[in-house]
């Protein structure tokens, strides 16, 4: 069965002047505007598409092939548009705005135009509704977390603590991202592949920007290795370089770096200079 607020692949049932009707099953037949055809595409009855399915002005399926800024099931930092005695309304990309209820705003101070809020989209029960709400603990899963050291991956940034920042992994369960960790600026709602440092006996899980470096040396030192041949044998960067550079440039914290370009030292495979590192001649 399609679901509502998540992209579904639909059969195209038939053409019309306003686009193009798809199978929605028990949704019934959902209408695929014209403007919202991608060019080039197939559209043959018989023929599928990829579409977000919502509700339009009048509570009707409706389908679109743009990208909103979440799904339902998914966490996202959401501007919003306009707070009015319905609820508050919030850009998440689509021309109908999403409604953020009084009753699901937790904030120390209401929220005004031009905020942004952490949220999450659920389909309500009794309108179908897709719809936000803030009280992102009710929404996320509640059997602990069964992750392996090390493994990649999706984070969703929620905001600063005392110890580093607090984030939603895979949309699924809370972790914790200690400063030490946060080795590029983060702000509420980054959305960033992670690693996972540990799952505590007490279910917390830490994480990490990028594997440990007995995981990342190998790969780092053949990305070092080919950008080194690429730029003719020299790169300006070396151990003095600022981490925001090395960030940049690798995408890894300057102590990796560090260890890394030590290795390739080691091996004969470079040498280390004030200005930058240099491919060894070996011919």
């Amino acid at each position: 069965m399609p679901a509502m607020g998540r992209f579904n692949t639909l059969e195209i049932l038939r053409t019309s002047s306003i686009g193009l009707f798809l199978d929605g099953g028990t949704l019934g037949d959902i209408l695929l505007p014209t403007r919202q055809i991608p060019r080039g595409t197939s559209t043959e009855p018989g023929d599928s598409l990829r579409v977000f399915l919502y509700l339009d002005s009048e509570d009707r399926p409706i389908a679109t092939t743009e990208r909103p800024k979440i799904q339902v099931g998914e966490f996202a930092a959401l501007e919003v548009v306009e707070r009015t005695p319905v609820g508050i309304f919030l850009d998440w990309g689509l021309p109908k705005d999403l409604l953020l209820p009084h009753f699901e705003e937790r904030t120390q101070r209401p929220l005004r135009q031009g905020d942004r809020c952490m949220v999450v989209a659920y389909l309500d029960d009794r309108t179908r509704r897709i719809t936000a709400s803030m009280r992102l603990d009710r929404y996320l899963d509640q059997t602990p977390a069964d992750y392996a050291r090390d493994e990649e991956v999706d984070l969703v940034i929620t905001g600063p603590t005392d110890l580093g920042f607090n984030a939603i992994i895979n949309h699924r369960h809370w972790g914790l991202l200690h400063k030490s960790e946060a080795i590029r600026p983060l702000r509420m709602g980054t959305r960033t592949k992670g690693y996972i440092r540990q799952v505590r006996d007490d279910g917390k899980v830490d994480l990490s920007l990028q594997p440990r470096r007995e995981v990342l040396a190998e790969p780092l030192a053949e990305q070092i290795l080919e950008r080194l041949q690429k730029a003719g044998g020299t790169l300006a960067i070396s151990d003095k370089s600022e981490p925001a550079l090395i960030q940049r440039t690798f995408g890894v914290s300057k102590g990796n770096f560090k260890k890394v370009i030590g290795g390739l030292y080691k091996q004969g495979l470079i040498t280390i200079e004030a200005d930058g590192i240099r491919l060894v001649d070996k011919s």
